[in-house]
């Protein structure tokens, strides 16, 4: 099972190894492919005035000493094509953000590291519409042949996160996890699902009440991974505080998650 979590964004040196630690256990455990996660800048976010993080290169820099210190697989997003193969030199998982899963040079200049390609799909998109940025990652990789199998061997993944449901809300289709692993493996983004797209006016608002049974929901339906962004103290972060799980709701979280998946004999 994939499992992706850390700091929504890189607040600082010192937040990041604190998490990171914490976190630790789950890279040790069998059955879990780790991925330690957080932004070097968050490129949409609601306000101007928001914080966005420290920038490519203190964020990379700070990164590959996580990967350094712990031997953590890194994931991080990236928002503009000429980021994709500078972050790739510390990233194992190259990031496209939900608004940008349709941009074609962005795709291609992911497809073009040898990273695994983490496409998250748009709140504005059918989950049988990803098909086709899938493809533009294949393709650009020199994959003709189609479908989850050959999705999985050549490092792209999709991401739900939600879609659209009225101004501010968001809803998880449980169909799309079927749909979509016809012809990828899918990681379930847990806490941004509960996100309220600027619900707090310059921010976003979300619930993180209902991140574990959302989880355990994809968890019964059948997904390959899952993404939490987690921190020491949720009210007190700088991006996304309101749909973040604090770390020891994650490990409460991520049992259940495994109990599920021996109860129903299957890959998660």
């Amino acid at each position: 099972m994939i499992l992706i979590a850390g700091p929504c964004v890189i607040e600082s040196k010192e937040l990041i190894f604190a998490v990171a630690e914490k976190l630790r256990k789950f890279h040790e455990m069998d059955g879990i492919d780790f991925y330690f996660k957080s932004s070097f800048d968050k490129a949409n976010r609601t306000s101007i005035a928001s914080f966005r993080g420290p920038g490519l290169k203190k964020g990379c820099e700070i990164l590959a000493e996580v990967k350094e210190k712990f031997g953590f697989k890194i994931l991080t997003d990236i928002h503009e094509s000429t980021q994709a193969a500078p972050v790739a030199e510390v990233a194992d998982a190259l990031q496209i953000p939900a608004f940008l899963c349709r941009q074609t040079d962005l795709l291609v200049a992911a497809a073009k590291t040898k990273a695994v390609v983490n496409i998250k799909k748009g709140q504005f998109l059918a989950p049988q519409a990803m098909n086709h940025s899938v493809k533009k990652v294949l393709e650009t990789r020199g994959v003709k042949s189609a479908g989850y199998e050959a999705t999985k061997e050549n490092g792209v993944w999709l991401c739900e996160r939600g879609s659209t449901f009225g101004y501010g809300n968001l809803v998880v289709d449980m169909r799309s996890f079927p749909i979509m692993r016809e012809f990828a493996p899918v990681i379930f983004d847990a806490t941004h699902s509960v996100q309220m797209p600027s619900a707090n006016g310059a921010t976003s608002g979300g619930d993180a009440r209902f991140v574990p049974y959302l989880a355990r929901a994809a968890a019964s339906v059948g997904v390959d991974g899952f993404f939490y962004e987690t921190h020491l103290n949720p009210c007190e972060a700088l991006c996304d505080g309101p749909n973040m799980l604090n770390l020891d709701e994650l490990e409460k979280n991520i049992n259940e998650i495994l109990a599920i998946k021996r109860a129903l004999n299957f890959e998660i």
